[in-house]
Parts: structure tokens; sequence; C-alpha cells
């Protein structure tokens, strides 16, 4: 591996008048080093990344960088300009200019030295010894840490951020506090500091991410609290603690990108700004920050809405959790295909009837005065939705496993399911071939020069030629077999069978209220409707109905005996409602996380039921979604509301019993409206 920056990197008399003047000067010292291919590409995406933000820092700094595909290795080129350039810095221009070339497919360690760098631009010593430098070699290596008595701290192997950085020791009491009480520090303990967690982050994630984070842990030092940094940079992030988050009075992002499983920080005194403020003005943003707090500013809770692969992997997952969260990734991305595709086949079969799907396609025959053709178009356009529900599974759970490189080969893989007729667990079994190649792929060591090309081409290109072969000739078969198998059970089953498969689902859909499990039996559901038989459209109907019922139960129960119930839960079961006729079974979740012991037993009493039931009736469903808004698309529709609501009564009597039981809580009259919730909720054995 060749070194960062050597001394044909280095111009002490950088003459160049512009900031894309010096940065073609410094590329063209990389290009004749072999180490950029193609000049005009890479001073290309400089531009491109300059017009994002400017690249100047207080004091005298310009750091012009980018990530590029005309990259071999990781590279820095440093010059010095008497004049200065300007680089869109607020105190000026830069006399110090450090151009950063990372290649597209660049690997973590050197990301990481690069983002080392970055952070020592903070050290006035650091940067007082370059300016003082009179020879390239000896500048180079002061850069590269060769000379750490150059600066006050030396530029550390280690890529990460210090320990010492991100966690000052501030636990001291204030100097004036000990001069004015000498005795106070053996009468009473100190006082804990302020604690902040923080996250920075920036477009390309080399420079300004980790220049943030070395400027916010020096201005919190100075401050006297404590601080940890989560720097979501291109070597990749490591998580905070959540201990550390939950402890945390305040949070500061400073980022340009969005933050990566914001939701662990709802609810907290929160500053949200650029990360260049993270740079040029941590000290303000920590008492902004602080401010917020005395006066009890928070955040609200933050939307579901991250991707899943941002709530993947907490340090220490096992292989099961971490499993179950890749499998969950796929299915997430799935739902909306299977609602799209799922309602749009099942009001194509409403205005149509069961024989649409025999009609021709609308693009050889439409007429517009006709229903039917309006019904075999909404059946088409649905159809063709639906197609994408396998190669959406398995390209999602690839991504999950292998984030976006997994994407090509997790496609592949579910569209050769679905050509082999693997259908559903093909898909599944794709995926998590795809994630594992190419997580594999990604292990091996290869020449600097392929680095570029890996992400956009070598990558995609062995990952779906190995998952082809697998899927084609090894696994895909047995597969089919097995799916073969499942599909002549389920259209067969009857009677006791059927009844028993209904109680499964009902106690999986309801046990933990749109978890994991709930998200499993969805899905099984769901995988019977690609090919759909009357065993797979009892199921689907089974499973849709159960899922009605923790949210309507607690509606229920609420309305009957509210006295049992807190103020704010009162309000929930009004909303519960609407969830549950909804299918939204997660309009319990307020109510389980309150009480778990008395309610989830119940839903699950209730849920297998409804699921009993539906199947023992004969109920159909073809659309996957819709709750009691696709009642007329199912088969034996009053009985399976008859289904439902023997169901919702079950667990609300349950409910409504077993928390009649319980030790009484303390009046709510004594509480007024604003009082803690720890004054108004049940109490739970």
């Amino acid at each position: 591996m060749s070194e960062l920056i050597t001394a044909e990197l280095v111009d002490l008399d950088l003459s160049a008048e512009t900031k894309e003047a010096a940065a073609r000067s410094l590329a063209e010292r990389m290009a004749a080093l072999g180490r950029v291919t193609d000049l005009a590409g890479f001073l290309a995406d400089v531009a491109a990344r300059e017009a994002q933000m400017p690249t100047g820092l207080d004091g005298g700094i310009g750091i012009p960088h980018c990530r590029s595909a005309h990259v071999t290795e990781p590279t820095l080129a440093f010059g010095r300009s008497a004049a200065g350039i300007d680089f869109g810095a607020a105190d000026g221009p830069a006399d110090l200019v450090f151009l950063i070339a990372a290649p597209a497919g660049g690997d973590a360690d050197h990301l990481s030295i690069l983002s080392t760098l970055a952070r020592h631009l903070m050290d006035e010593e650091f940067t007082g010894a370059l300016r003082a430098a009179d020879d390239p070699a000896a500048a180079a290596a002061l850069i590269r840490g060769d000379e750490p008595a150059a600066v006050s701290d030396a530029v550390p192997d280690a890529p990460s951020v210090p320990e010492d950085a991100a966690v000052p020791e501030t636990r001291s009491v204030p100097a004036a506090t000990a001069e004015a009480d000498p005795t106070r520090e053996e009468t009473s303990p100190p006082a804990a500091p302020f604690k902040i967690v923080a996250v920075t982050s920036c477009p390309t994630g080399i420079a300004h991410t980790y220049m943030a984070a070395e400027a916010l842990a020096k201005a919190g030092k100075e401050a006297g609290v404590e601080l940890v940094v989560e720097t979501q940079g291109s070597a990749g992030f490591e998580r905070l603690d959540p201990e550390v988050v939950a402890a945390a009075d305040g949070v500061i992002f400073a980022h340009d990108v969005e933050v990566r499983d914001r939701a662990r920080f709802a609810g907290k005194p929160t500053v949200d700004v650029g990360v260049k403020a993270g740079v040029n003005r941590p000290a303000e943003l920590i008492a902004e920050v602080r401010e917020k707090a005395a006066r009890g500013d928070i955040t609200a809770p933050a939307a579901a809405g991250s991707a899943p692969m941002d709530r993947d992997g907490e340090a220490g997952d096992g292989f099961a959790t971490r499993l179950r969260k890749w499998l969950m990734t796929g299915v997430s991305y799935m739902v909306p295909f299977v609602a799209a595709g799922g309602l749009l086949i099942a009001l194509g079969f409403a205005i149509g009837g069961y024989g649409i799907d025999k009609a021709p396609s609308v693009a050889e025959h439409f007429v517009w005065t006709e229903a039917t053709s309006w019904a075999a178009l909404l059946f088409q356009i649905g159809g063709v939705a639906f197609g994408f529900l396998v190669p959406v599974l398995a390209g999602f759970i690839a991504y999950g496993m292998a984030d976006r490189p997994g994407l090509v080969p997790g496609f592949v893989g579910g569209a050769i399911a679905l050509t082999v007729n693997a259908g559903f667990l093909g898909g599944l079994i794709a995926g998590l071939i795809a994630g594992a190649v190419v997580m594999a792929v990604q292990r091996v060591a290869v020449p600097p020069a392929l680095r570029g090309i890996m992400p956009v081409v070598v990558i995609p290109l062995l990952s779906s030629a190995v998952v082809g072969f697998l899927m084609f000739l090894v696994v895909g078969k047995p597969i089919a077999a097995l799916q073969k198998a499942l599909t002549d059970w389920l259209s067969g089953l009857s009677g006791a069978n059927a009844v028993i498969l209904g109680v499964i689902l009902g106690l999986m859909m309801t046990f933990d209220l749109g978890g994991p499990l709930n998200k499993v039996a969805y899905a099984f559901a769901v995988g019977g409707l690609a090919n759909p038989n009357d065993g797979s459209l009892k199921v689907m109907a089974a499973a849709m109905a159960a899922g009605m019922v923790p949210p309507l139960a607690m509606a229920l129960a609420t309305t009957v005996r509210g006295k049992l119930f807190t103020r704010t839960e009162r309000e929930n079961g009004k909303a519960a409602w609407v969830l549950g006729a909804s299918f939204i079974t997660e309009g319990a979740i307020p109510f389980a996380a309150a009480d778990p012991l008395r309610v989830i037993p119940s839903a699950m009493a209730g849920g297998a039921v409804t699921g009993a039931l539906s199947m023992a009736f004969g109920c159909t469903l073809r659309a996957p979604h819709g709750g009691v808004f696709v009642v007329p698309l199912i088969g034996q529709p009053l009985l399976y509301l008859v289904a439902v609501l023997a169901g919702t009564a079950v667990t609300a009597a349950l409910v409504i019993l077993l928390k009649g039981l319980r030790k009484p809580a303390a009046p709510e009259a004594a509480a007024g409206p604003a009082q803690a919730p720890a004054e108004n909720t049940p109490v739970a054995v």
C-alpha cells in the first residue's frame, strides 16, 4: 500500500489564485504518480462536491475533497499559499490547502486515516508547524504522523476518534465553587456534569464529519460538560451506547445528510444545524442545547420512517437477532408492493368478477365505456405490482445484510426464484444468499487499481453470477418442490387441520402486535396470494381477521369499563376503533406497553378464537390489506365479521377481568390533567 502523502504531493509555494486552479495544481501531482486516472473527471467530481458546500474552514484552511471513480487509492496532496485562496470560509482566504482524494470504493482504514487528519486540523500547533515547514518531505512526514513531536498531540495511529476526545473527563467541581467553599467537596458529592450526545455527518463523510466532532469535543471539555460524538462518515459508524443516549441531557446534530436512526434521540432537547456550524461555533451550540434543556424544550418523538437498515445491528447482537432484522428489512420494503398490488387486484375482482383474470391485455383491447375494461386495467396493474413482491423481498433482505451492494444480486436472485417457481420461500433464500455472497466479496483484498470499480462493476458482476448459479442449478429446484408441497397442503386444508392453522396464525398475529412474529405470519399469508388457491385465500382471511382484534378489543374495553384505564388510554381507545377496523394491529401497542402481562395474553386468546373461526367458516380473502373496507371482497363476509367480533369480545372481556383483579391505582380525581404519567398509570404485576 502506498503512503497516503509523499513529498511529491506537497507544494510549499502554491501559486494558484483560485480554488479551481489550486485543485488542478494539486490534482496534477496525484495524476503524475498514477493515483488519479482521469484528471478532468476527477476535477469535475471535486467541483461537484464544492458546489454542495464550500470547503473553506476558519483558521486559514481549505480542504477540497471528494470520492471519485477516477482515484486508484486514498491520496492527500498539500499546498501552502503565500497570498491565500478563497475557499468560502467566513474568516477569509486559506493559506493551507489539503486536497483529499478517495476512491469510490475506498477501504475503511484509509478513510479513517483521512478522517484523523481532518480532526487534527483543529489543532493550532499542528497547523502552525505546517506553516513553518521548509521542506516538502518534512511536511509530508508531519501530516502522516511520522514526526509527532512537532505538535502538541501526536496524530494517532488508530483510525477512530480517540476516547479522550470523545468523552472528556469533566466530573470535577467547577473551580469557582471549590474556592468559595473549600469544605464543599468533603461534605457533598460534586454535581453531575451536563451530558450531551452529538452526531456529525457531511455529504462525503471524510473531512467535515470528523472536524466537527473534534471541535465539539474540545468545546465540551472547555465548557465542563460530558460530550460523546457519533461520527457518521464514509468509513461507517458505530452507534452510541443506548445507555449513553438515554442518560444524555441534550442532543446536537451537526449534519448535512440525514442522521441515521434519528429516533434514538427523540424526546430530548435538540440543536439541529449544518456540519460547518459544528466546526465553526461549537461553543454556541453547547450553550444553546443547555438553554433548551433549562427551558424544558424537547423534540417530539421521531416518526417511524427511517430505513430498516438504519435500525439494524446494535453491538453484541447475536446471529439470530441479526437474521431477524435482515428478514424484517425485506418484509418492510415488500409490504407497500403487497398493499398496492393486492388491493388493485381485489378491486379488479370486485368490479369485473372473478373471471377478470382471463381478460386480454388492456394494451391490446380496452373499451373506455365498459366497466370490465376498467376492472381488467386495475387487475393487470395490480398484477404487475404484485410481480415485484418476491424480487423486492430478496433484494432488501440482501440490502439489510450488505447495504446497497446487495441490491443487484438480491433482485436477480428474487427474479430467478419466480422463474423456477420457488415463490416466496425462494425469494427469502435468494436474499440471504445474495447478502452473504456480497459480504464475502467485500472481505477480499483487491489491488488498488480495482477499488474504484468494485461497487459498480465487480461486486454486482460476481455476486449476481454466483447467486444465479446457485438459484438455477443448486437450491432453486428443491425450494420450488417445497413451495409446491406447501401450496398443495394449503389447498387441501379442511376440518381440524384448518382450525389448528387458524389458531396458530391468530396467536402469531397478536403476540407482538406488529412485531417480527406478526410480520412472519403476515408474510406467510401474503406469500400464498402469489399463486392463490382456496387454502391460501383462507389463510389470508384468518391472518387479517386476527390482526384486527387487539386494537378493536382495546377500544371496546375502554368504552365499556373506562374507569379501569387512564385518561390517556381512553383517548387512545377512540383512535383504536379506526386502527383496528383498518387492520393496523399496532393500534394496541400503547395498551400492551403499559400493561403487557394482561393485554398480550388477552389479545392472543382473542386472536386464536378469531383465526380458528375464520378457518372453520371457510372465509377467503384476495386482498392483503384493508380491514373492514374490503369486506365485500371476502368470501363468507357475514361469518367473517362474526369471527372478528367474537375474538374482539373475548379479548375485551379478559382484559376487563384481569384489570379488575389488580391492585387499585391512585384515584384520578387527585391528579390534574398535566400530572406525570407515573401518577396516572395502572399498577401492573
